[in-house]
């Protein structure tokens, strides 16, 4: 694959949408030059839908521009495989749990840990087929459990949590700061609005660093689990240490989960946690929220057996702003497939032969300063379209900043000429079987006859035998179906 990346760290030409300070800023890391990101990960009770993936795009836009911008780059994205409460807070069933049963597990710790394993690397395969660079670490929280307990006894000691007889917990009267995420007001919370009361939490909005549970890890306070928050502090403490620059996710985890995360942290360090807060908008279908518990999650593979590509929804995941509602129709993903194409076309046929030479000043310019500006990738896609047609630039410009570009949003525009070819299913003349190969010349035989009936029943046949051709300038092309 080809890569072009700029050497340029000016901190000015990157501002990011900060959830805390509700406006952009301009991006400054906590050491120059590098960059750590912390991306809450799935709870892995089952496959992630093709929703989930844009809180996944979020971060993997985030490491492709700072990359590009000659920054180092820590990404960590978790694995929750235990401790996640069926109500996001501290009551309802463990979704692991639930997902055990369904699938025919004993309740085991062994069990539960077996049963996350095809999640996670189905999570990665989907990843990566997505077009999303791997991550730096990819954290288990069953693997973290000490950090945990060690985080939970720390703030015990320091007088930001008390024990009760189902648990510890945080007292976030002693966090005056809790709920900037989301304007939460914790005076106007009512207890037992969500879940039922709990009579020995000090407030209602007191969340739990400890349950006690008869399955679980020993601890001062007895068998149990971790709190679901005080994973993903564990986490990112441990692999990205104790203050990270940018922390993303679903915009539905700022109000409680990002919320206790900074109490927690920022009370066992007295240091800011994260510097820039990000969040992304849910995928809906028919204007619902995408969701495994709601049952109405399609999954990449599905769409693969619809006849669409993963880079073909990223494509339309990315004609909207991050921040932005997208509801998803399979219309819509039909127009993202065809414009998609056209681009690959454009790149493997149109410019095949040519070599990148410089880049575009302009064009690179509009690209990166729209990338720059808290990712506006719709308008990043209107400038690669500009230049797609400007026949001012030589193709050597186009081709050189259609790669630049590439690196940045990933859309399978920057392969080997061959790959490229075979990605869009194109088969060159030698691999073809030879009835196809004469097919193809019988119909070619037809067409400089100007007999059209013929030429047209030939193209049918070769469609029933399961090759669809393409005329071009330079001759028929030829994919499978």
């Amino acid at each position: 694959m080809f890569s072009l990346f700029s050497t340029s760290t000016t901190n000015e030409s990157i501002k990011l949408y900060n959830s805390a300070s509700k406006k952009a800023e301009v991006f400054r890391p906590f050491k120059k030059g590098q960059v750590t990101i912390y991306s809450c990960g799935p709870t892995v009770y089952d496959h992630i839908h093709i929703g989930n993936l844009r809180a996944y795009l979020l971060p993997d836009l985030l490491q492709r521009l700072f990359l590009y911008h000659g920054y180092t780059v820590k990404l960590t994205i978790n694995f929750t495989d235990f401790g996640h409460l069926s109500d996001d807070g501290d009551a309802g069933e463990d979704k692991m749990m639930k997902g055990m049963k369904r699938d025919g597990y004993p309740i085991t710790m062994d069990a539960m840990r077996e049963f996350a394993t095809p999640f996670i690397e189905s999570f990665k395969r989907d990843n990566a087929a997505f077009g999303n660079l791997p991550a730096t670490y990819y954290t288990r929280a069953s693997d973290y459990v000490r950090e945990q307990i060690k985080l939970v006894e720390t703030l015990m000691q320091k007088g930001y949590a008390y024990e009760t007889s189902d648990g510890v917990y945080f007292d976030i009267a002693k966090f005056p700061k809790y709920g900037v995420l989301g304007n939460v007001d914790i005076e106007k919370m009512k207890a037992g609005a969500r879940v039922e009361v709990n009579p020995e939490k000090r407030h209602p909005a007191d969340f739990a660093l400890w349950k006690k549970a008869p399955l679980g890890w020993k601890s001062t306070w007895g068998t149990g689990f971790p709190g679901w928050h005080i994973e993903c502090t564990a986490m990112a403490f441990a692999t990205l240490g104790k203050q990270v620059d940018v922390h993303t996710g679903g915009e539905d985890l700022k109000y409680t989960h990002h919320n206790a995360e900074i109490a927690q942290a920022e009370c066992v360090t007295g240091k800011s946690y994260v510097h820039y807060w990000l969040h992304n908008a849910h995928v809906t279908i028919e204007n619902e929220k995408l969701a495994k518990s709601a049952g109405n999650g399609l999954r990449l593979m599905e769409l693969s057996a619809k006849g669409y590509t993963a880079l073909e929804y990223r494509y339309w995941l990315l004609q909207s702003h991050y921040r932005s509602g997208a509801n998803f129709s399979f219309t819509a993903l039909d127009a993202a497939k065809q414009a998609l194409t056209r681009l690959q076309r454009f790149v493997y046929f149109d410019l095949e032969g040519v070599k990148p030479t410089r880049l575009s000043a302009v064009y690179e310019a509009r690209i990166t300063d729209a990338m720059g500006n808290d990712l506006d990738t719709p308008a990043a896609l209107a400038a690669l379209w500009d230049l797609v047609k400007d026949e001012r630039v030589t193709p050597g410009e186009k081709l050189a900043t259609i790669i630049a570009a590439d690196s940045l949003l990933s859309l399978g525009l920057s392969l080997h000429p061959d790959e490229g070819k075979a990605m869009l299913g194109y088969v060159a003349e030698n691999e073809l079987p030879e009835e196809i190969v004469g097919l193809i010349d019988e119909r070619e035989a037809a067409r400089v006859a100007r007999n059209w009936p013929e030429a047209d029943r030939l193209r049918e046949l070769i469609t029933a035998k399961g090759y669809s051709l393409e005329d071009t300038a330079e001759g028929p092309k030829v994919s499978r179906l």
